[in-house]
């Protein structure tokens, strides 16, 4: 894990990838746990027997599962000693580029793309992540996340 002091020592890594997070592994149990919080219960997600038979031969996780995994990915990757909060402020783009077997491990490659000051000692941030599943060639979810961090 990295550690920056300040949000000014970040920001001078603009156009740097910055981070790449420790894996994380997907389950079943997190899948079923994430089709619970939505309401979306499709089977290639759920019904594991089904699944097999289905276009990827394995459950896939929601690609909505993926995404929302970005906090956790930014969380295990560095650290801002000088930063009192840090809030998620939107998507500019996002393609899920691959499925994710149940079972995989992912991680993510945090690229700074811009940081401007904002009112109330604050920064935003333009992030572009690429979550990437171990052994696989092709990343599975690429997205421009917006992060505002205060000092």
């Amino acid at each position: 894990m990295k550690t920056f002091q300040t949000l000014s020592e970040l920001a001078a890594c603009v156009g740097q990838e910055v981070a790449v997070s420790d894996w994380l592994t997907i389950s079943q149990a997190q899948v079923n746990l994430f089709a619970e919080a939505t309401g979306d219960h499709q089977w290639i997600h759920v019904d594991p027997e089904k699944a097999k038979a289905g276009p990827f031969g394995a459950p896939i996780a929601h690609g909505f599962l993926t995404l929302s995994l970005l906090p956790k990915f930014f969380e295990s990757s560095f650290e801002i000693v000088q930063s009192r909060m840090g809030v998620n402020y939107g998507l500019n783009k996002v393609r899920f580029t691959a499925p994710v077997p149940v079972g995989s491990r992912l991680r993510a490659r945090m690229k700074l793309l811009s940081c401007e000051t904002i009112a109330d000692n604050g920064v935003q941030m333009a992030w572009e992540v690429t979550v990437e599943r171990e052994g696989a060639a092709k990343p599975v979810c690429i997205a421009e996340s917006l992060v505002r961090r205060y000092a």
